[in-house]
C-alpha cells in the first residue's frame, strides 16, 4: 500500500500534522509513506517508520512547484493521499482514496482541522521521531544531574518575540525556587536567530547554547530531555509539545486559539489586548513564572 501525505511548508503546521501520520502508521501497518512538504519541514520526518520518500517542494513562480510534484508522483498508484494544503495535485493522479483539506485559513484550532480531515475526535497529538544516535548525542548535551529549562527566546518575525530580559527574568525567578535548574537555549539556523537569541545569552552565561546548527530531529531529541520549555509561538514551541514535555507557549501577535501548542503538557500565556495582535511587552514575567510553576507542579509534582 502506497501512502501520499502532502503537509505544510511551515516547520509548526508540519508538526501539528504528525499526529494524523502516527494515526495513518498504526492504521496502516504494511503501507510505505511518501511525505510532500517545504524544505524547512522536510527534516522532521528523517527517522519516520516507512518512509520512503520525502519530496521537498520548493515554492516556484505560478505555483509550478505543485507542476512539480505532480511529475514526481505520476509515475505511482497511490492507494491513498491525504492533502492538507487543499491543492488538485490528488485529482490528476491515480488514487484510490484522498482527503483534502478545503477552505484555507480559517478560525478553531489548526489541529482540530487536520484531525477533522479523518473524522478523528479529538485530534491526535503531535509526535517525533529521533534516532538512536540522535538521543545518545542529547543525553551527552544535557547529562544527568541537572533538570534543563529550554528557552525559545525567537521567532519568525519580531512581533511575536517577548524581550529577552523577560525570558531571562523568568528563568532566575525558577532558579531561585530550585537551583538544580540550568538554562538552555534553542534557536534556528542563521545570523538573525542567533542575534534574537544573544541577548538572552549575554545575560545567562551559564546557559548551554545549542548554536542554531543542529536539525529538527536532534533538537527534538534535546528537548525530550527538558523538565520544562518556554517559548514563543514558533515551530520550535510546536517541537517541544510534540515532544511531550511541558510547554509554555507565550502569544500576542499570533491567535492562541489557533495555534496553541498541542501536548499533554502544553499550555499559553497571552499578552493583554486584542486577540492576535495584542504587544508582547504587555506580557508581565509574573504571569508567566505563575503559568511554568503550576506546569512543573502538575507534571513533575514539583514544589515551590
Amino acid at each position: 500500500m502506497h501512502i501520499l501525505f502532502i503537509t505544510s511548508t511551515r516547520l509548526g503546521d508540519a508538526i501539528l500534522s504528525t499526529g494524523l501520520l502516527d494515526t495513518l502508521l498504526r492504521r496502516y501497518p504494511l503501507a510505505d509513506f511518501t511525505i510532500a512538504c517545504g524544505p524547512v519541514a522536510a527534516g522532521l520526518f528523517a527517522h519516520m517508520p516507512r518512509r520512503v520518500r520525502t519530496i521537498e517542494m520548493v515554492k516556484q513562480p505560478w505555483d509550478r512547484h505543485w507542476l512539480e510534484l505532480w511529475r514526481q508522483c505520476r509515475g505511482t498508484k497511490w492507494d491513498l493521499c491525504v492533502d492538507l494544503r487543499g491543492s488538485v495535485v490528488s485529482y490528476f493522479l491515480r488514487v484510490g482514496k484522498r482527503h483534502v483539506m478545503r477552505g484555507g485559513r480559517r478560525p478553531g484550532r489548526r489541529i482540530t482541522h487536520i484531525g477533522n480531515l479523518l473524522d478523528l475526535d479529538p485530534a491526535p497529538l503531535p509526535v517525533t521521531w529521533t534516532s538512536a544516535g540522535e538521543r545518545a548525542q542529547a543525553a551527552s548535551m544535557l547529562p544527568d544531574g541537572a533538570r534543563w529549562i529550554a528557552l525559545g527566546p525567537t521567532a519568525n518575525w519580531d512581533g511575536k518575540i517577548w524581550p529577552a530580559e523577560r525570558f531571562v527574568a523568568v528563568f532566575r525567578a525558577l532558579h531561585a525556587d530550585d537551583p538544580s535548574l540550568r538554562p538552555v537555549i534553542l534557536y534556528g539556523p542563521g545570523a538573525a536567530e542567533r542575534t534574537r537569541a544573544q541577548a538572552v545569552l549575554d545575560q545567562l552565561p551559564d546557559a548551554l547554547d545549542t548554536g542554531g546548527g543542529l536539525s529538527v530531529t536532534q533538537v527534538a531529541a534535546l528537548l525530550a530531555r527538558c523538565t520544562l520549555f518556554i517559548g514563543n509561538d514558533s515551530g520550535l514551541m510546536h517541537l517541544a509539545a510534540a515532544c511531550g514535555i511541558p510547554t509554555l507557549g507565550l502569544f500576542g501577535r499570533s491567535r492562541a486559539s489557533e495555534y496553541a501548542p498541542a501536548g499533554p503538557w502544553a499550555r499559553v500565556a497571552m499578552a493583554p489586548g486584542p486577540v492576535g495582535d495584542a504587544p508582547m511587552e504587555g506580557l508581565a514575567v509574573a504571569q508567566v513564572v505563575t503559568t511554568a510553576r503550576a506546569l512543573l507542579r502538575d507534571r513533575w509534582g514539583w514544589k515551590r
